[in-house]
């Protein structure tokens, strides 16, 4: 290939890193359809605190836009658009089927497309492909070629970055495979695994996070047996993780765009080829119940320390779905505020981290900036940002009232220092 000139489409918490990553060396230009995120980074601010402004100014061969035409000149595409799920919690391809159109309308002979958005096996040659061949009338492994290399971002994450996270890579012929592999070597100081098909590439990104969703719900579902047995769950898990071979899972809540949304994707494919994946979704329907379980147990623990039926006003901290991060996305606090209510409850929602017009946008939840103190009968610490941890039990209590119960979703404190945990 000629020069290349890369495309980077969708600036969200994937696509951004990646372009600003690519803008070091080529020149890349990260297209968005939301003007207002481009403006934003035409500023050097990114309100997803995962590039710094430094980092920004640094790509000097970056450019970004929200007008299509600007992709004409391009060479590769690398696609990082969101795929989530609708509400019968079906893979939602829309964002991945309009990328595609967007690549399709843009690519020239030659051309290459990438693919970074979690999908299913098979996803990429049997949705993704035959759009571009529609839009653009080239043919696939004659005219243009196509690769996958799965996302591995971890939100908030600044150790575990792009560039220290082995790539999965893989094309569509093995010419095409050996590009996409060099051209991610170029970036990802870590290395690079170079898979024999695409469909094997989009597998093993699915299954990562299934992985680790299924281990969640294992140690969620004992906490829930523990808790019968009046026993701390945590110090059990202390105990077991003696052993070398005793993986180190927490229980709690299961939010973010990944672990609480690729499973679906999976079996959404599994239930085409007939196969009912029994245990993948065991383990979604106990993570995604989470969120009243633990609105529930507040409400019985309410009635068992002061006899209160339920609370009339809850303090939750904390709304982003994990500590030190203000990615909304998915987030499973949601689940216990919505439960809370249909008890009655006021419930208001504190959480440093996250943007007050995001929160609105997103769920409705209008935040409270700065929660009075003694105001509360309850308080759930929902998120362990270091706000709440550096203010200590004390500081947690003193939203309450005299009498309040605070329940630890995270298992910051120690079990004695608080009324429930998981």
């Amino acid at each position: 290939m000629d020069r290349i000139r890369i495309a980077v489409i969708g600036l969200g918490y994937v696509g951004l890193p990646l372009a600003v990553a690519f803008g070091r060396h080529f020149p890349t230009l990260g297209f968005d359809i939301n003007a207002e995120r481009v403006a934003e980074l035409g500023r050097h601010h990114d309100h997803t605190l995962e590039v710094s402004s430094e980092e920004l100014r640094a790509a000097t061969m970056l450019t970004c836009s929200s007008h299509a035409e600007t992709l004409a000149d391009c060479n590769v595409f690398i696609v990082t658009v969101p795929t989530p799920i609708d509400e019968f919690k079906r893979p939602d391809l829309r964002p991945l089927e309009s990328a595609s159109r967007t690549v399709g309308r843009a690519i020239a002979p030659g051309g290459v497309v990438v693919y970074e958005s979690t999908v299913y096996p098979g996803a990429t040659e049997e949705v993704c492909v035959p759009i571009i061949e529609r839009e653009s009338g080239l043919r696939y492994n004659a005219d243009f070629y196509a690769g996958y290399s799965p996302e591995r971002i971890n939100p908030g994450d600044h150790e575990h970055r792009l560039e220290t996270i082995q790539k999965v890579t893989s094309g569509s012929t093995p010419e095409a495979a050996d590009f996409v592999d060099a051209l991610y070597r170029r970036i990802v100081t870590a290395g690079t695994h170079k898979t024999s098909s695409i469909r094997v590439a989009e597998a093993a990104k699915v299954i990562e996070n299934i992985q680790r969703d299924v281990n969640i719900a294992l140690i969620n579902e004992l906490a829930m047996i523990f808790h019968r047995l009046d026993m701390d769950t945590h110090e059990v898990l202390r105990a077991a993780g003696t052993k070398w071979n005793f993986l180190p899972f927490r229980p709690g809540l299961v939010g973010g765009h990944c672990i609480g949304v690729d499973p679906y994707y999976l079996t959404h494919k599994a239930q085409q080829i007939g196969h009912h994946a029994d245990m993948i979704l065991a383990g979604r329907r106990i993570n995604d119940g989470m969120g009243g379980y633990v609105a529930r147990r507040l409400v019985r623990l309410m009635s068992k320390c002061n006899g209160k039926a339920a609370p009339k006003r809850v303090l939750v901290l904390g709304l982003a779905f994990k500590e030190n991060c203000p990615d909304l996305r998915n987030t499973k606090v949601v689940d216990i505020v919505n439960e809370l209510r249909g008890f009655n409850a006021k419930v208001d929602v504190h959480d440093p981290w996250v943007s007050a017009e995001h929160a609105h946008a997103e769920y409705g939840i209008d935040l409270v900036a700065d929660p009075v103190p003694g105001q509360y009968d309850a308080v759930i610490l929902a998120v362990a940002h270091r706000e709440f941890v550096e203010l200590g039990i004390d500081g947690i209590r003193a939203f309450g009232t005299p009498d309040a119960v605070l329940f630890d979703v995270k298992g910051a404190f120690p079990r004695a220092s608080v009324d429930g945990c998981l």
